[in-house]
């Protein structure tokens, strides 16, 4: 009888031990499954990229930017279509969102001076002008002989943020002042 409580008692120190090692190969093996190359994008993503790109070519702004989602939803390490969803909300009059999707963009790839140049002309067109010169910084540092995103993004800066006006309309439902009313 106690010899049968010891082969027991080894026999759940041994599968204890397996499913423990079973457990722990089964999470290596499946996170080195999902990790890839960089270089990598899954080819579904990059082909929604090349009909996000012709959508835009052909001003079809709206279909551009569901391909360029879908391309992200595929693959969401996919850089080109952070880049073109960035340049269409730049497009649009939105330097906060492409400055955001810069980012991302950036933090797949920290060196990629087009998305340097990108995030820094949005940060002009909102007026963060020190951000962007940061980013002309970092470019210029990669850049060492200089190059087109460098003197792009110069040239905004050196041209500043949109001139803002006031409209001189006074606001839905508002009276005019008494100098304003014709005589």
């Amino acid at each position: 009888s106690s010899d049968l409580g010891q082969i027991s008692e080894k026999m759940m120190r041994f599968t204890a031990i397996g499913a423990a090692g079973a457990l722990m190969l089964l999470s290596v093996s499946t996170s080195l499954m999902a990790q890839r190359a960089d270089n990598q994008i899954d080819p579904r993503s990059v082909e929604l990229v090349k009909q996000g790109r012709a959508a835009l070519a052909a001003g079809n702004i709206d279909g551009a930017n569901d391909a360029l989602e879908s391309a992200l939803a595929v693959d969401p390490r996919n850089r080109e279509a952070f880049i073109a969803l960035a340049e269409i909300a730049r497009s649009r009059g939105l330097p906060g969102k492409a400055i955001r999707l810069y980012c991302e963009a950036l933090s797949l790839e920290p060196a990629d001076t087009a998305a340097l140049r990108g995030q820094g002309e949005a940060m002009v067109a909102k007026g963060a002008m020190e951000r962007a010169r940061e980013n002309l910084a970092k470019i210029q540092k990669l850049c060492a002989k200089g190059c087109s995103d460098a003197t792009q993004l110069s040239a905004a800066i050196a041209k500043g943020p949109p001139v803002v006006t006031a409209q001189a309309e006074p606001a839905p439902g508002a009276t005019p002042s008494p100098a304003a009313k014709p005589n």
